[in-house]
């Protein structure tokens, strides 16, 4: 009988499966790796484009934020405005309350009495006077109250420097008749 060596053949193909199983081995980590570089780099661009949208974002607030402080700028001038509309409004309604006050102390003022200094501070007038007896200062108060446009009279001093004639001051308060009248005189 005749002696065949398989040894070779068996280790010949031994080393065949372990230079195939490297090669698997190394191609399975080159797929690994190219696998990993793209979940990497698909990650990446992910996180880029956010970065993106949240710059975009960043700007339209700064510019929503720029347009918000522009309206309270624009506010405060209407509220400005409005404020000095209402001054007007009101200088525009009070203007023929003096000439009334002047016509009021034309009018209620009784013969023997005579006014040296009136001033007014909102609606109290002051009338600093001179008359020939204290019944025509009473007289006074008493016309007072019956005008339209004053009430209120109220004496705070009177004196009498002779027996002819005495000072007083008179504070009355003055109506303000274009509330009730809508502005109309």
């Amino acid at each position: 009988m005749a002696h065949i060596n398989l040894l070779p053949w068996r280790e010949t193909l031994r080393k065949k499966r372990q230079k195939d199983f490297g090669m698997s081995v190394f191609l399975a980590l080159i797929l690994t790796g190219a696998a990993c570089g793209g979940v990497h780099f698909f990650i990446e661009d992910m996180i880029s484009y956010q970065e993106e949208r949240n710059g975009y974002l960043g700007q339209e607030i700064a510019l929503v934020d720029k347009k918000i402080k522009e309206i309270k700028d624009l506010e405060k001038q209407k509220a400005q405005l409005i404020a000095r509309m209402n001054v007007i409004q009101s200088l525009q309604g009070s203007r023929p309350q003096i000439v009334h006050l002047f016509d009021e102390l034309v009018t209620t003022i009784p013969d023997g009495t005579h006014l040296t200094k009136v001033s007014q501070t909102n609606d109290l007038v002051i009338m600093n006077g001179i008359a020939e007896s204290n019944a025509r200062v009473s007289s006074y108060m008493r016309n007072i109250e019956l005008s339209e446009w004053l009430e209120n009279p109220t004496l705070q001093v009177i004196t009498s420097t002779d027996e002819a004639q005495g000072s007083f001051i008179l504070q009355s308060k003055q109506i303000n008749r274009n509330n009730s009248e809508g502005g109309q005189q």
